[in-house]
């Protein structure tokens, strides 16, 4: 008999409502769910596509061991288990704790125990060797929030629901429907802020799929900060902020008066490509206009300083008086008593703060208790004490998402011990001894625990699993308690190890994600404070009363920085020596071999590397292709559909072009999260994107380095925006494409 249960997306920030229809036990469709109040029956492609993941027929349903042939062979948990644990014991004694890695990739943050789980058995291990995608996505902005605010999880976001001119800069929120923001049918919020009569402007190298819909100013890419400073230096110059309000709210205001002093419009305006008179129009607008912001994200953050101009969007937010405001730009409340203390204590005694543990590779900082991703591989090459000789990867599949993903690759190869929990067999666990199934979404309870800061309407919802586990999968966290419960045993022979045993205690049996999902409500906004606010909601109240959902008030509430900032006298810190120092980094970088620059962009129908062997979202024989001004390509004699060979410092890779007005001239965009190889178990994936060359698509991050000299020096981010190439039309050739191709690869892995 069907059933039809309410349940919500965790694909991407938006968590739309979902309705599931089961029947037996089988997941049979997905819809969006009309009732869920933001949402209100939106869901994107992606979303809908789901059951053909959830049921896909490459989906790995049991535990698998690589044998003596390098083929995986099914094996049973205790099997796999008991190997896991022998071996992994083993290699602690031998090199300690520091021998021993844990990655984890971008649906990680979408399950209330993944992510928690990982960090306490990884924490009590002791070992640096924590990573995850955050280090080519988002990790500068826990950086930059660290120096403004003295705490790395305030996120300031746009008030959408009330702000009159919305400024975006390096983001798409059309195709990644939010990010750092949890906005449900964000498109009609950007479309109801022109209703209204308001202005929403995207700055941005490309007319993306937002910029179609709005005003766009395109922009040279990597000189976002140059701009933003440029914004400042009218504000001040112009005395249009209201530098008593500033000296109430911040220090070291003179400081940036003075860095800002040097960046006149006119100065910048060759450098971004924005006419000086545009930047002053833009600068007096975002003062003038009561409820305006700004608003950036990946785009602003892949590049050679992506911290800094993390930090000036929110500074330039606050000297035109719309941080912290209704209209502007804004803090999610938690509403959990003694939140600023318990996150300012949690700093002191953990090594979750900026300043703790750095890497042995590089010396690059950890960034919320992980390390950067780039230099995972330097760290399993590198010989000496603390190298990485164990790994286990989870959700994740660095070696299409990391820069250099050839070295990486080579890395995993030489392991003593991989081990991956997922639901795939990809190009990276290709190399692991062990790949341990896990389960979808939809055969997880959850709540939207890592979120609740980031929704532009505070909002709570959570979900029980709507189909059991399929085949032998089970949840990441209980996968990690197995794998302590098993090294508890050995102890008295692990050294350190011996406080496995009280973790075991605290989260076996009575800590599970949905008790301290159930806490979290409980306390938070809307919670029921274990019984002293009546009628306040608790976990078993969501998923039976509200099972689509509940908006716990109806907008942000100003007035929050006091609540946030941990600083002497609560105020931001405009000045932190780190920051200022990273103004070297704009500096030009000009080479005459790679005249154009690299930008990134997303796919409606694609997330990461994951869902390219669903069916749905493959529809129409898809073609991985870079973006290209047709300007640029009549000078290199390039053609629409023609194959190009786009080269930089590092790395040459080869695909289709697609010429379009859409885009800068100087500037080539190309799609991430392809190169599917046929390393990987899922065959669509490996015959998407076809072209003369094969299949799968190409890896761009071949075009990136993992050198740590050319990292983010604050958050360890990868250069991933801006980066400067070469393009040129080429031979039809398969053979010849190859061989170019192959030659450049060998280049670049032997470090020539």
């Amino acid at each position: 008999m069907q059933e039809e249960k309410t349940t919500y997306c965790r694909i991407c920030e938006p968590l739309c409502g979902m309705i599931a229809t089961v029947e037996d036990g089988k997941l049979l469709s997905l819809r969006p769910d009309k009732q869920n109040p933001l949402s209100k029956g939106f869901a994107c492609p992606k979303g809908i596509a789901f059951t053909e993941i959830v049921n896909d027929p490459d989906r790995v349903l049991h535990p698998l061991r690589k044998n003596e042939f390098g083929e995986f062979e099914e094996v049973s948990w205790d099997t796999a288990m008991s190997d896991i644990t022998s071996r992994l014991g083993a290699i602690h004694r031998r090199d300690g704790a520091g021998s021993i890695g844990w990655y984890f990739g971008n649906p990680a943050t979408f399950s209330t125990g993944h992510t928690l789980w990982v960090a306490n058995f990884t924490t009590l291990l002791g070992t640096p060797h924590v990573y995850s995608a955050g280090s080519q996505d988002v990790n500068n902005r826990f950086v930059a929030s660290h120096f403004l605010y003295g705490t790395p999880v305030a996120a300031p976001i746009p008030d959408i629901n009330r702000v009159q001119f919305l400024v975006i800069i390096g983001a798409n929120p059309v195709v990644s429907h939010g990010s750092v923001m949890s906005s449900p049918r964000i498109r009609e919020s950007l479309q109801a802020i022109t209703n209204r009569g308001g202005r929403v402007l995207v700055i941005d190298p490309r007319r993306t799929e937002t910029a179609r819909e709005f005003e766009w100013q395109p922009i040279v890419p990597d000189t976002d900060a140059l701009l933003l400073l440029s914004l400042l230096h009218v504000m001040f110059a112009e005395k249009l902020a209201d530098e008593d309000q500033l000296a109430e709210q911040s220090t070291g205001l003179e400081s940036i008066k003075e860095l800002a002093a040097g960046f006149a419009p006119e100065m910048t305006a060759d450098r971004t490509g924005i006419d000086p008179q545009t930047v002053r129009d833009l600068a007096r607008t975002l003062v003038v206009t009561d409820r305006a912001a700004i608003y950036g994200r990946i785009g602003t953050s892949l590049g050679r300083a992506g911290t800094l101009t993390t930090a000036l969007l929110d500074i330039v937010n606050l000297v035109a008086g719309n941080l912290d405001v209704a209209g502007g730009s804004m803090f999610g409340d938690l509403g959990i008593p003694g939140q600023r203390l318990g996150v300012a204590a949690l700093q002191h005694v953990s090594r979750f703060a900026w300043n703790g543990r750095r890497s042995r590779v590089g010396d690059l900082p950890q960034v919320l208790g992980t390390a950067p991703a780039s230099v995972m591989a330097k760290e399993m090459l590198t010989p000496g004490k603390g190298q990485l000789k164990a790994l286990f990867v989870s959700a994740g599949n660095p070696v299409l998402s990391v820069p250099n993903g050839d070295e990486l690759s080579k890395a995993l190869g030489d392991l003593e011990l991989m081990v991956s929990l997922d639901f795939y067999q990809n190009e990276t666990n290709a190399h692991a001894d062990y790949i341990l199934p896990t389960t979808t979404m939809y055969e997880r309870s959850d709540f939207l625990l890592p979120f609740q800061a980031l929704f532009t309407t505070p909002f709570k919802q959570a979900t029980e699993a709507v189909i059991p586990p399929r085949g032998e999968a089970r949840e990441e966290w209980e996968i990690i308690n197995e794998l302590v419960a098993s090294l508890a045993k050995q102890a008295p022979l692990l050294g350190g190890l011996h406080l496995f045993n009280k973790f075991a205690d605290l989260v076996g049996k009575p800590w599970t994600p949905t008790t301290l999902s159930d806490l979290v409500v409980r306390i938070g906004m809307g919670g029921d404070r274990f019984g002293l606010r009546r009628g306040g909601l608790t976990f078993e109240k969501l998923i039976n009363k509200f099972p689509h959902g509940k908006i716990v008030a109806d907008n942000l509430e100003p007035g929050q920085l006091r609540k946030i900032v941990t600083h002497r006298a609560r105020k931001i810190r405009l000045d932190a020596p780190e920051l200022l120092a990273e103004i070297d980094r704009l500096e030009r970088d000009t080479d005459p071999g790679y005249p154009l620059r690299l930008i990134g962009m997303r796919e409606i129908r694609s997330e990461n590397s994951w869902q390219h062997n669903a069916p749905m979202l493959l529809r129409g024989g898809r073609t991985h292709a870079a973006r290209m001004h047709p300007n640029d390509a009549a000078d290199r004699g390039i053609a629409e559909g023609e194959l190009i060979s786009v080269a930089s410092r590092h790395g040459q890779i080869a695909l289709p072009v697609t010429l379009t007005d859409d885009i800068k001239q100087g500037v080539v965009a190309i799609p991430h999260g392809w190169g599917h190889n046929g390393n990987g178990g899922w065959t669509r994936a490996n015959d998407a994107a076809s072209n003369d060359l094969g299949t799968g698509g190409v890896n761009v991050n071949k075009l990136i380095s993992s050198d740590p000299e050319d990292l983010e020096r604050l958050a360890g981010m990868a250069n991933m925006t801006g980066v400067p190439i070469q393009v040129a039309a080429l031979d039809r050739t398969s053979d010849s494409i190859r061989d170019r191709l192959s030659a450049s690869s060998d280049m670049v892995a032997s470090g020539e």
